[in-house]
């Protein structure tokens, strides 16, 4: 038997800050690592965690955290969770001798969303800066970051080379005083000069996703950091996933009967069939190999093992009635279309979940349905369950806060499913990178 037959992966730890409502978290934790510890400041998301099993922890406890290794039906049973404010967490050194195998985290992007103010680095809501500090005092094997497609525009690509180049060499810090361009011409000299101690350096990749195109039944634009110390060796590129799921495969099954072959007891599914592919472009003269995109009619129905959301009907629509006492399944009023506000389609892809900044929180999260004379519209919104099921979150995952606040959690998140994708690659090259060593 060979050194690589005999080689077997060894338990991974990961640390998640700005965890949100959870979902990278879920992600990294179901791709096999056990959480040191779980930073929030949301108050309703902070009383998620804790409602799924997290367990709150003093931010100034130094001692080594026990990694939380969930059970079934308490998926986050065990976390260390640090409730607050990231800066209000002294230092990370403590987590140094625990060996972080991996700190992932989405900073939060209003900074640099199409919603947000733009102010980019100017922005006091930037958590870049603390990302770097958490890696400098933990020494993480790999980083896992996620933020919103607006860190790839134009105005903003030189800031976002910067954070790129502060992510590779984060034992360099800025000068008092230094404005981001000096500190930046400084990072560019020692990276050009090729002096850094790789154990003090960091690989980095940029990929620019659709969470559509990994099999989560949502149209979501995002952008992952990809980080490896570099005296690991770690081989990103053996193992970066490639999208499994396409457009042009969900609409040649449309064309080739075989989506609408799950939908067969669908009242009037025929006419609906009808009018959704005379919508569509022609099928692909060669096809692509990939999976059909997921789409929201596929998200009720269930995938994934999970079984079918019951239908809405009005009155429990106009009386805001839980729907066969399924958690967070629950009509609400007041659903219209109007200009700039177009709805989800049953048989697409789900718009962007979105978090709020647009105005009420879910606001955009209605759904045209089958039947286009249900209470008077042919609309209603999507239940806080539906909206779950798009970001890939399980049925058992329990949402805390009123309506708007489950929404508001659900669109900053990372669909699970997306995250695990990524999660379980960053395994596998640590692994790798191990097994070669």
């Amino acid at each position: 038997m060979s050194d690589q037959e005999k080689y077997e992966s060894p338990r991974r730890t990961s640390v998640e800050l700005f965890a949100g409502g959870g979902g990278l978290a879920m992600a990294v934790h179901n791709a096999g690592f056990e959480p040191l510890l779980v930073n929030e400041f949301a108050k309703r998301a902070v009383e998620t965690l804790t409602a799924n099993g997290a367990t709150p922890r003093d931010p100034e406890d130094t001692s080594t955290p026990a990694p939380g290794k969930g059970r079934p039906g308490r998926r986050a049973a065990g976390w260390p969770l640090v409730p607050g404010d990231v800066r209000g967490i002294p230092s990370f050194e403590f987590l140094k001798g625990a060996e972080v195998d991996v700190l992932a985290g989405g900073p939060p992007c209003q900074p640099f969303s199409l919603g947000g103010v733009a102010k980019g680095d100017e922005d006091e809501r930037n958590m870049f800066p603390e990302m770097f500090r958490a890696i400098r005092e933990m020494r993480p094997k790999a980083v896992i970051c996620e933020n919103v497609r607006g860190l790839l525009r134009p105005s903003f690509k030189p800031y976002f080379e910067y954070i790129k180049r502060e992510m590779s060499l984060p034992f360099v810090q800025r000068e008092k005083g230094a404005t981001w361009e000096e500190h930046d011409a400084v990072l560019r000299k020692l990276l050009s000069e090729g002096s850094v101690d790789p154990a003090e350096r960091y690989d980095v990749v940029h990929i620019p996703v659709n969470a559509a195109d990994y099999g989560v039944p949502q149209i979501r634009q995002r952008v992952l950091i990809i980080a490896f110390r570099a005296d690991l060796g770690v081989e990103w590129e053996k193992h970066k996933p490639e999208p499994e799921y396409s457009e042009a495969a969900l609409i040649d099954s449309m064309h080739d009967g075989t989506y609408w072959k799950r939908y067969e007891d669908v009242p009037d599914i025929e006419l609906i069939r009808k009018r959704v592919v005379s919508d569509l472009p022609p099928a692909s003269l060669v096809p692509d190999g990939k999976k059909p995109w997921r789409t929201l009619r596929d998200a009720i129905s269930g995938v994934d093992g999970n079984s079918p959301l019951p239908p809405v009907m009005v009155e429990e629509v106009r009386g805001k009635l839980v729907v066969d006492g399924i958690p967070d399944h629950m009509g609400w009023p007041g659903a219209r279309v109007y200009t700039g506000h177009t709805p989800n389609e049953l048989d697409r892809p789900a718009k962007t979940v979105k978090a709020g900044v647009h105005g009420v929180p879910g606001g955009e999260s209605v759904m045209r349905l089958d039947d286009p004379t249900f209470d008077g519209t042919g609309y209603r919104y999507m239940t806080v369950r539906e909206t779950a099921r798009v970001m890939t979150f399980p049925d058992d995952w329990i949402l805390s806060g009123p309506r708007g606040e489950k929404m508001r959690q659900l669109g900053n998140a990372v669909p699970v499913r997306l995250g695990e994708v990524f999660a379980k690659a960053v395994r596998a090259a640590l692994d790798d990178a191990d097994g070669q060593a």
